[in-house]
C-alpha cells in the first residue's frame, strides 16, 4: 500500500491542498463546522482569495524549498531573504498577494530586516509559542530522509531552522517529533509503527512540556481526503492543521490518493509540482 513513488510530490502537494482546504475554515468555531463541514475548495471571501489559494504555511515553505535549490543547502540568511520578498514583493503567494502573516514569524522577519542574524531572529518566550515554524519544516525532513542524517543531526537542523521565527523549546520540540514522523512514513512504517518510533525518541536534550497534537487525527482517517475533511472540519488553525496532516497522508496515502477535484482547483500547482520535483532532484543530488 505504501507507494514509494511521489513521495516527495504527495508530501509537499498534500502539504498545500491540505493548506488550501483549510484556510477558508481558519477561526471557524467546531459546531458549526461539524453541523456544515467543508468538504470541498471554497473562496475566502474575508481576504479576498479564490479557492485552492495557500496560506503563509504553504509560503514559506516553499520560499523555503526554493532557497535550497538554489543554494543547494539550508542557508538562513538566503531563506530569510526569500521570507522578505514573500511579505514585501508578494512571491510565493497563490494570487500575487500577502496576507495571513503570522506575528511571530512577522516580528521574526523584520528582526532580520533590522541586522540581527537569522539564528537570532526568533522568538524565545513560552508565549510566543505558535506553529509557525512546524507549518514550514516539511523541507527539512524530505532532506533529512534523502541524507539519511542520525538523529542528533536532524535534531539540530531542525531546531536551527525552526529558530529563524520560533527558537523556543517548545517550537522546536513540536518540529522535531513531525519530522521524525515524516521521515518514518517516508521509509515505509505504518502510521502505527511511525507512531510507536517517535514515542521511544530520545527526547532528553528536550523540555518535555511539549506534546504532540497532530497525529492523533492521522491516525483515524483511512485516505488522504478522509484524513484532510476531519483535521479542517475542527475549527481553530484549520490551515495549518490540514497542511501537517495533509503532508503526512500525502506521503502515506500517495500523491495518487489526494482528490482531482481539490488539485485542479490548487492555484499555480504547475509552478508547486515542478518545484516539488526541482527540490527532489536537488537532494538526491
Amino acid at each position: 500500500m505504501n507507494k514509494h513513488h511521489n513521495q516527495y510530490l504527495g508530501a509537499i502537494i498534500g502539504h498545500a491542498v491540505g493548506d488550501a482546504m483549510g484556510f477558508p475554515t481558519e477561526f471557524s468555531k467546531r459546531e458549526e463546522l461539524l453541523k456544515n463541514p467543508v468538504l470541498e475548495m471554497i473562496d475566502s471571501p474575508d481576504v479576498g482569495q479564490p479557492a485552492g489559494s495557500w496560506s503563509d504555511d504553504t509560503a514559506m515553505e516553499i520560499a523555503t524549498i526554493d532557497s535550497f535549490i538554489q543554494k543547494k543547502c539550508f542557508d538562513y540568511k538566503d531563506i530569510m531573504d526569500k521570507w522578505v520578498k514573500w511579505i514585501s514583493k508578494s512571491e510565493y503567494t497563490p494570487t500575487g498577494v500577502a496576507f495571513d502573516i503570522g506575528r511571530t514569524c512577522l516580528k521574526a522577519i523584520k528582526k532580520y530586516c533590522n541586522g540581527t542574524a537569522p539564528l537570532q531572529c526568533g522568538a524565545t518566550s513560552m508565549n510566543e509559542n505558535g506553529n509557525g515554524s512546524l507549518m514550514r519544516i516539511l523541507p527539512v525532513a524530505l532532506y533529512a530522509y534523502s541524507k539519511n542524517l542520525d538523529d542528533i543531526s536532524i535534531r539540530e537542523l531542525t531546531n536551527e531552522v525552526s529558530s529563524l521565527t520560533h527558537a523556543h523549546e517548545v517550537s522546536r520540540l513540536g518540529c522535531y517529533i513531525y519530522v521524525q514522523f515524516i521521515i518514518c512514513l517516508l521509509k515505509g512504517y505504518t502510521k502505527e509503527d511511525a507512531y510507536k518510533h517517535i514515542q521511544n525518541l530520545d527526547y532528553s536534550s528536550y523540555d518535555m512540556n511539549s506534546i504532540n497534537l497532530y497525529t492523533r487525527i492521522f491516525m483515524n482517517a483511512q485516505h488522504y481526503k478522509e484524513a484532510i475533511i476531519a483535521s479542517t472540519n475542527i475549527g481553530g488553525d484549520t490551515d495549518t492543521i490540514g497542511a501537517i496532516v495533509g503532508s503526512m497522508a500525502g506521503i502515506y496515502y500517495g500523491f495518487e490518493s489526494i482528490p482531482s477535484n481539490w488539485l485542479d482547483k490548487l492555484q499555480r500547482k504547475e509552478y508547486l509540482m515542478e518545484l516539488a520535483s526541482e527540490f527532489e532532484r536537488c537532494i538526491k543530488e
